[in-house]
């Protein structure tokens, strides 16, 4: 995998995005990992939208333990 610092990857954003290796390119700030680009495969794609409707109401009756909590000491 290509490892670039943030500069670096800054300078060739777009010539990066357009010849994007396979395995991703990890991007470093003072010699930390703070970022991972990756080409989109089509698995990737039909995850987009997956999830709609999973999320839950945190209202619901179900859910609820039915007691109020106050945040304040």
């Amino acid at each position: 995998m290509t490892t670039l610092n943030v500069t670096d990857f800054r300078e060739q954003c777009l010539q990066l995005v357009e010849e994007l290796p396979v395995d991703g390119i990890l991007i470093t700030k003072r010699g930390r990992p703070v970022a991972k680009l990756m080409p989109v495969s089509s698995s990737c794609i039909d995850l987009i939208g997956s999830i709609k409707d999973l999320a839950v109401d945190p209202e619901d009756d179900l859910l609820s333990t039915g007691l109020t909590w106050d945040a304040q000491p």
